[in-house]
């Protein structure tokens, strides 16, 4: 999929109604089968884990993110910007589109976006220097990432189309940044409770934090571009993505998309993700692995060839 230029009226899967009925995936899975692919994950999920396998859980996470936003504002990797991604377990490269880096800078037509993006990527390839620095010498090294053929299974998985280029464009990028956001704060949130040293405790809440306003701020920008352009759908998508983040969890209910509600006051937007209560949502590792797997079992999605570490 691809949204060209915000006022340029078309439909959220306009690109795509002609090829969809024509590709398959692994991923174009119902909902059933999605959660049912999420609970296999969740059964073999670890009763006991460690601060330092939390830590490098994280690690695994960071990397993805630090990657996504680095080459789309910069068009290098994370190592060619000098950060280490070296360590225990087995390192991986980066799968981009024409294998190129360069290839997949987004050019970016708003400077706010671009300024909002380069503040995102610097922030997070320092926490990936922060969590590599904690750990030391037992550091898990930077894995397999896919960022290709990760966005076009969701995609279908999503149901927005056969495929989805999220260095296409500003707006693709801000809906493939939507993908990471929301299931970092989540990540975070369910590591809370597992970790036992306060020292660790405070700095996870620290990144958490900054997760939060990562994530709000892409909500906000594009709840703001979907009405200003609501022909192109912004909302829609980011719904449906949403909805299949949800459905990868095995949940079904645990992830708000953009859109408005009603309260005693009127109409209102929902641009926080988060319970009836207004307290973000929580994933337990398992979840999240089932997410950023795309509903694989050990591997798949983002990481080809699963996470380093203990828990994967």
């Amino acid at each position: 999929m691809e949204i060209k230029d915000k006022n340029t009226p078309r439909t959220e899967t306009q690109p795509l109604d002609s090829t969809i009925s024509k590709r398959r995936s692994p991923l174009r899975l119902g909902g059933a089968a999605l959660a049912g692919l999420a609970f296999s994950v969740i059964a073999k999920a670890q009763s006991a884990v460690t601060d330092a396998d939390i830590l490098n859980f994280a690690l695994n996470l960071e990397y993805l993110e630090a990657e996504y936003y680095t080459i789309a504002t910069s068009g290098m990797t994370i190592a060619q910007m000098g950060i280490g991604i070296t360590g225990t377990g087995a390192q991986g490269g980066v799968t981009i589109k024409n294998n190129s880096a360069a290839s997949a800078l987004v050019p970016f037509t708003t400077s706010a976006f671009q300024s909002y993006a380069q503040e995102t990527a610097g922030e997070e390839r320092k926490h990936v220097s922060f969590l590599r620095n904690a750990r030391g010498n037992s550091a898990v090294a930077q894995p397999a990432l896919d960022l290709v053929n990760s966005f076009n299974g969701l995609a279908v998985a999503a149901g927005i189309g056969a495929s989805f280029d999220p260095f296409a464009n500003e707006i693709n990028f801000l809906l493939g940044a939507y993908i990471f956001e929301d299931v970092g704060v989540t990540a975070y949130h369910g590591a809370a409770g597992l970790i036992t040293t306060p020292a660790y405790l405070d700095a996870a809440a620290g990144i958490l934090a900054v997760e939060a306003y990562h994530a709000g701020l892409i909500r906000t920008v594009l709840y703001g571009l979907d009405a200003a352009t609501p022909s192109a759908g912004i909302n829609a998508i980011a719904t449906k993505i949403s909805n299949a983040r949800a459905a990868l969890d095995g949940t079904n209910n645990d992830d708000i998309g953009l859109g408005v509600t009603t309260n005693s006051l009127g109409s209102a937007s929902t641009i926080v993700n988060a319970d009836s209560n207004t307290i973000a949502f929580s994933r337990t590792t398992a979840q999240v692995l089932s997410i950023v797997y795309a509903g694989g079992s050990g591997s798949g999605g983002f990481f080809p060839a699963g996470l380093n570490g203990t828990i994967k």
